[in-house]
């Protein structure tokens, strides 16, 4: 297997684990955060937080570290979408860092329901940003397969 077949298939894999993982969080985790209850809020937050990143932080490293790689290691044609995948992985750090980190320390707190509000809202641009990112990675998959094979 070549270098760069190998890290098209990390990158694919887990960009495609993180675009379920959001579509499950958007749909059904942080809606269902209001019904913890008052009580139970900040032990739910402080044991979410640490068991998410359990799952999420290998993953999202993985996923930037291998798109910066594809930039050197993938022969596409056009690597504009290759530096477009990178700049959407950038929106969605930043997003995750200034907009929903903030809000689970916020919900670490105690629940506030406009926190609550702010957090499911946001939480769209990283739905948004990983499905195009997952769309993109089928594409640069589809690229590699046609430029292999017509070697």
């Amino acid at each position: 297997m070549s270098i760069a077949l190998f890290i098209l298939l990390l990158n694919a894999a887990s960009t495609l684990f993180m675009v379920g993982l959001i579509w499950f969080v958007q749909i059904v985790h942080y809606p269902l955060m209001d019904s913890v209850g008052d009580e139970s809020t900040m032990a739910y937050q402080e044991r979410h937080q640490k068991k998410t990143t359990l799952v999420v932080g290998p993953p999202m490293l993985i996923e930037a570290f291998t798109s910066v790689l594809l930039i050197w290691f993938l022969p596409l044609h056009n690597t504009a979408f290759l530096l477009l995948g990178v700049a959407l992985l950038f929106i969605i750090w930043v997003s995750t860092a200034l907009l929903q980190i903030p809000c689970h320390s916020q919900l670490s707190r105690g629940f506030d329901v406009k926190v609550h509000k702010k957090l499911v809202y946001s939480n769209w641009i990283r739905t948004v940003c990983w499905s195009l990112r997952g769309i993109l990675v089928c594409s640069y998959v589809a690229e590699f397969v046609r430029l292999t094979s017509l070697t």
